[in-house]
């Protein structure tokens, strides 16, 4: 199945609505809650979508829209998490930054045309990508990471569960 512009835009509302539900409800301290040692808190998962946006979604396409394959950046996500310190940052200050990128970038790519989905970059790391794989793999990134965020709240939950973690099998 392959994305209209409008219809992404759609997702990416929906995605960022459910994100910040979620991380909104969260109790204190649980946004900065580390599963395991190396994994993310929910600050950080917070973080890298802010950096995403910028640098691998709207920030790619918009080089794309401004050159003839162009040849792209990588980044080390982990070393631009270290970083920005989101563990140590307000999650309400995360999310309204957030916000306000996903509203501009919203508008951004409802604004995109058939024409401009074939126009396309060269990464060093994966090949040529164009703008509407971009537009895929950033639906699927929200998903991604908001399972992230699902899951570090399962994981807090898990010890207090006492007797019904029998229900879950897990």
């Amino acid at each position: 199945m392959s994305f209209t512009p409008a219809e992404a835009a759609s997702l990416l509302v929906a995605s960022a609505e459910a994100i910040r539900a979620e991380a909104e409800a969260l109790p204190p301290g649980l946004a900065t809650f580390h599963p395991a040692p190396g994994e993310w808190c929910v600050n950080e998962v917070l973080g890298h979508l802010i950096e995403a946006e910028q640098r691998g979604f709207v920030g790619r396409i918009r080089i794309i829209l401004n050159a003839d394959e162009p040849r792209l950046e990588t980044w080390d996500q982990n070393e631009v998490a270290r970083q920005r310190r989101d563990c140590e940052r307000d999650t309400a200050d995360l999310l309204r930054e957030l916000t306000a990128l996903r509203h501009d970038a919203v508008a951004f790519v409802a604004a995109l045309r058939p024409a401009d989905l074939a126009r396309g970059g060269l990464h060093p790391k994966v090949g040529r990508l164009r703008v509407a794989e971009l537009l895929h793999e950033w639906v699927h990134h929200d998903r991604n990471h908001f399972k992230q965020i699902l899951t570090n709240v399962q994981l807090a939950a898990w010890p207090a569960m006492g007797n019904a973690q029998k229900f879950s099998g897990d």
